[in-house]
């Protein structure tokens, strides 16, 4: 395998669109506690696109296009993004207390999570979660149809 150190060796890098992506960097930091890795501009200046990571997850903010836009111009949600955090409590208090739109409170779920869901500055879905403890799938209704590798 190569290391490349321009994309993070993670099987899924999100691109989100942005209208303001200096806005977004800037959100997401303050609000989520994202770190900026790098940025870069197109050749007439304007930002293009900022690479940003929280732990080991990372994403890359885009602007938009013509046929990529943010949720808050499409009018609705299209995805949401799951992110783990060890201090769930502490998390939720900052993006709570930093103006951050909270659309589910900090609770438990049948699956084992302690999560909460919250909008973004253009409207785009977080839900930031900690494992809790182990549940079967099955315990809450699911039906496994196969197993990964290793799972």
């Amino acid at each position: 395998m190569i290391n490349n150190r321009s994309v993070p060796p993670n099987d899924l890098l999100p691109h989100l669109f942005y209208e303001d992506v200096e806005a977004a960097s800037n959100w997401l930091n303050t609000r989520f506690g994202f770190s900026e890795y790098f940025r870069f501009k197109q050749p007439d200046g304007q930002l293009h696109g900022v690479m940003m990571y929280y732990g080991r997850a990372w994403i890359m903010l885009k602007n938009t296009s013509l046929s990529l836009t943010s949720p808050i111009k499409l009018g609705s949600s299209t995805q949401s993004l799951m992110i783990f955090v060890e201090d769930i409590e502490s998390h939720y208090e900052h993006s709570k207390s930093s103006g951050a739109n909270i659309l589910e409170e900090l609770m438990e779920t049948e699956y084992g999570e302690r999560h909460y869901v919250v909008l973004d500055l253009e409207g785009h879905q977080w839900i930031f979660a900690k494992h809790i403890k182990d549940v079967s799938p099955i315990e809450w209704g699911a039906e496994i149809r196969s197993l990964p590798i290793g799972f």
